[in-house]
């Protein structure tokens, strides 16, 4: 199991990824990726809304071009060390925007900018169930032979990867470290955020249903809007398009 402890030994900027800077936008989107996924995730994103947004793409330790370093296996303890990396970035308004796992690292990091009186614009939490809607999971706790069998089902890494035997073993420690912070991330009540917060989902994800996916409505007083897509978990590589609009329509 990867160290879940040494976040701070990251060079600095090594966690931020710029695919098309837009220095100039008067919004910026900050973009959290997937369990066993990296920034690379969001370059089709980044690349549909710049010059108008300027969009920020996060890279975890444990993979690509930081894989020497110790994952993170948990959701808190990444949301520490990303509020110090992005908080210059509040010059402007700045959503976040978060799937699967993600979207609870996005949602943590809300919070703890919302405690010291910065607001997102809009927090975007993608195919991940609410916070209080807790199921019991252990999938991190299986062989690999295991793990891989969930990976596939829900179709969340390239299939190239899949069938490269070296290529899954450099990336099984991460995808591991992931799963466990996901599936043992636990909600510290407190107040709800201020933020309009849109929950995006597809419809036949097998790990959130439209009630899970509804329940988002109670962590925020803001306004409250669930988009639903046809798909399962990866609803947004079929839906690219139709998840872009609903994006740039917040966003404005």
């Amino acid at each position: 199991m990867a160290a879940s402890t040494t976040s701070t030994h990251a060079a600095r900027g090594a966690w931020v990824r710029r695919f098309r800077p837009a220095p100039d936008a008067p919004h910026r989107l900050v973009c959290f990726p997937h369990g066993g996924g990296s920034a690379s995730f969001f370059v089709p994103v980044a690349r549909a809304l710049a010059p108008g947004v300027d969009v920020l793409a996060i890279q975890y330790p444990g993979r690509q071009d930081r894989r020497h370093e110790p994952c993170i296996d948990s959701v808190h303890l990444l949301a520490d060390a990303l509020v110090e990396e992005v908080r210059g970035c509040f010059d402007r308004p700045v959503s976040l925007f978060g799937h699967s796992m993600g979207a609870l690292v996005a949602y943590e990091v809300a919070r703890r900018f919302e405690q010291r009186g910065q607001v997102p614009h809009q927090l975007f939490v993608s195919g991940q169930r609410a916070p209080s809607a807790v199921r019991d999971e252990r999938v991190h706790l299986l062989d690999d032979d295991a793990l891989i069998e969930d990976i596939t089902r829900l179709s969340g890494t390239d299939s190239q990867v899949l069938a490269d035997p070296e290529i899954l073993r450099m990336a099984l420690p991460s995808i591991r470290a992931d799963y466990r912070a996901a599936e043992t991330y636990r909600h510290v009540p407190g107040p709800p955020l201020s933020c309009p917060l849109t929950a995006l989902t597809g419809d036949d994800d097998p790990g959130v249903t439209l009630d899970e996916a509804r329940a988002w409505a109670e962590h925020s007083a803001g306004p409250f809007d669930l988009k639903v897509f046809p798909g399962g978990h990866f609803y947004l590589d079929a839906q690219q398009s139709a998840v872009l609009t609903a994006l740039r329509a917040r966003l404005r």
